[in-house]
């Protein structure tokens, strides 16, 4: 048996019981810190943090430190852990409203990905919004052939409306806003202090794969 199938073995196993699969469909489009998944899963502290255990130790899902309030974490489902698990998305495409702190980089990027891939209408906001898109964001549209919005930074204090699908892609904004239950949050990394094009690319790359992981799958809602 190779290691390979085993993982997959051990990975369905972990899924067999039904408060670890219920922790998956959460996660599976959005990430959660342990407290949010407590309430929404209906667990006691001490038995969350076992199931957590379980599926970190077969790969299922990651645990980090928060970019804002440092005293807090965020769960996260592995990407690659999809082909496994099998959920559903909860996502229907339809118009978004990404949002973060300055509105000059993930928002924006966030913002033009979802509207290539799923052909919806998205804007972006940010809680405390830059004067311009920051340069390195505008290269890297560039060189994933996105379209940015020609508006330009925004505050979200000045938007008249709010769609029903609002994603934070940063933990400062999700932190700040007290984000309505309704609200999704992904923990994407800032690429403005590193800088390099390569940051800015993989940031790229992470809300690609997000909007497709959370778009294509069957039965979204």
């Amino acid at each position: 048996m190779n290691d390979a199938l085993e993982l997959r073995a051990a990975r369905h196993a972990a899924l067999g019981d039904p408060v670890r699969l219920a922790i998956v469909d959460e996660l599976a489009v959005s990430d959660r810190a342990p407290v949010e998944i407590r309430r929404r899963v209906g667990i006691e502290s001490n038995l969350l943090a076992h199931h957590l255990d379980v599926l970190a130790e077969v790969g299922l899902i990651h645990r980090s430190r928060s970019s804002g309030d440092g005293r807090r974490r965020y769960v996260h489902l592995l990407r690659d852990a999809f082909d496994t698990v099998g959920t559903r998305p909860m996502v229907r495409a339809r118009p978004a409203l990404f949002v973060c702190t300055q509105n000059s980089a993930r928002s924006q990027l966030a913002a033009a990905l979802w509207r290539e891939i799923t052909h919806e209408p998205a804007a972006s906001a940010g809680t405390h919004p830059a004067d311009r898109v920051h340069p390195a964001a505008v290269e890297a549209a560039r060189r994933a052939h996105l379209e940015l919005d020609a508006t330009g930074p925004r505050a979200l204090a000045s938007l008249d409306r709010i769609p029903d699908l609002v994603v934070t892609v940063c933990d400062q904004a999700y932190e700040e806003l007290d984000a309505p239950d309704g609200w999704l949050h992904w923990s994407v990394l800032d690429p403005v202090p590193v800088g390099t094009k390569a940051a800015f690319d993989d940031v790229v790359a992470e809300l690609r794969d997000r909007i497709r992981s959370v778009t294509e799958l069957r039965g979204a809602a």
